[in-house]
């Protein structure tokens, strides 16, 4: 018989694959960009804010904050660093600069924001109970503004009857990725992971019933371009 614990470790490796996959979902973006050596109208603005949830999440996985929480620091570094590549390459490519200094502006705040967190965290809070408190409903918080974050392009499907903004197989990886670290959160009770996760399946699935209702009624179209929800990541990668 399966332990708790191995069934846990099973289902946070799962979890770290669809997640490892949503962090490569703009890729096809940044290509574009690199072909075409311009940003045009992209804005860096979802992966800086994708930046600060994966350096939260990575501070409330370490041993000192919330100990056995090794494949959520894993997953989150990983995505960290796929984010500074993505940043990297629109600066590289931002040919009037404006976007470098709002990424640099944006990414200095958040290391000075995370900082000022982890000596709250250490110095104020004692135990793993508080600090896993602190930390983690700060995480929530902003993994739950990320998982709403397509709430706009909801009003724009219903609005104009057209699934064009709203690609499937991310809607589907969206909500695939809320259950996992949900059932994860579950097997050993972790309420701070359990929230925002089993809230953004609930969106995720929501998201999936839209798509399906307005399916049928978008035009078909040939031409092979980027969907603005290709150019943001949503916080469903994030535990």
């Amino acid at each position: 018989m399966v332990s708790a614990e191995t069934a846990r470790n099973i289902v946070g490796i799962i979890g770290n694959v669809v997640s490892f996959g949503l962090f490569l979902s703009p890729a096809p973006t940044f290509w574009r960009i690199i072909k075409r050596k311009d940003v045009e109208e992209f804005h860096p603005y979802a992966y800086i804010a994708t930046c600060l949830n994966c350096m939260l999440w990575i501070f409330y996985g370490l041993p000192v904050i919330h100990p056995d929480s090794t494949l959520v620091v894993t997953i989150n570094a990983v995505g960290l660093v796929l984010e500074l590549i993505y940043l990297s390459i629109f600066c590289w490519y931002d040919r009037q600069k404006k976007g470098r200094k709002v990424v640099a502006l944006g990414l200095s705040g958040e290391v000075i924001f995370v900082a000022i967190v982890a000596m709250i965290a250490l110095l104020a809070f004692h135990t793993h109970k508080t600090r896993s408190m602190f930390v983690g409903i700060l995480c929530d918080i902003f993994n739950i503004i990320m998982y709403g974050s397509p709430l706009t392009i909801w009003h724009k499907v219903i609005k104009t009857k057209s699934v064009e903004y709203m690609p499937f197989f991310l809607s589907l990886a969206n909500f695939s990725n809320g259950c996992i670290w949900t059932a994860y959160a579950l097997i050993k009770l972790d309420y701070y992971i359990l929230i925002s996760n089993g809230l953004g399946a609930i969106l995720g699935l929501i998201q999936l019933v839209i798509y399906a209702c307005y399916y049928k009624m978008t035009p078909k179209k040939g031409e092979d371009v980027v969907k603005p929800t290709e150019v943001q990541l949503s916080g469903a990668a994030m535990a």
